[in-house]
């Protein structure tokens, strides 16, 4: 989908997989451009889950990253391409809450119109 109208893209949406699609393509933006031959999502897929993904071929070689984070009464935690969660603290706490904040705002701003 084209965020050329995310209103209306976004009114024509009919399942969750859409909306979380469309909301993607805002969250992919918060960190900075996307280099040429990667791909990048970044969403919250249910509450207090959100997702941070990014693929990209090198010499050949598809690399991938998928970062999980989950909100917990006791914190955020982090688990990456499967392995164990561990608890974020000091400055990647603070991106997370910065980056989540700025997602949050531009869903609300260019897709719901709060």
């Amino acid at each position: 989908m084209s965020l050329s109208n995310p209103l209306l893209a976004f009114r024509k949406t009919k399942t969750l997989e859409d909306k979380i699609n469309l909301e993607s393509e805002l969250g992919r933006t918060i960190f900075g451009p996307i280099p040429a031959g990667h791909q990048r999502e970044f969403f919250e897929h249910k509450k207090n889950l959100w997702i941070w993904h990014e693929s990209w071929l090198d010499s050949g070689v598809e690399h991938s990253v998928t970062l999980r984070y989950e909100v917990r009464p006791n914190g955020v935690f982090k688990k990456m391409n499967g392995s164990a969660y561990y608890k974020l603290e000091g400055a990647e706490l603070e991106n997370f809450r910065a980056a989540t904040r700025k997602y949050l705002e531009l869903i609300k701003t260019q897709l719901y119109h709060v």
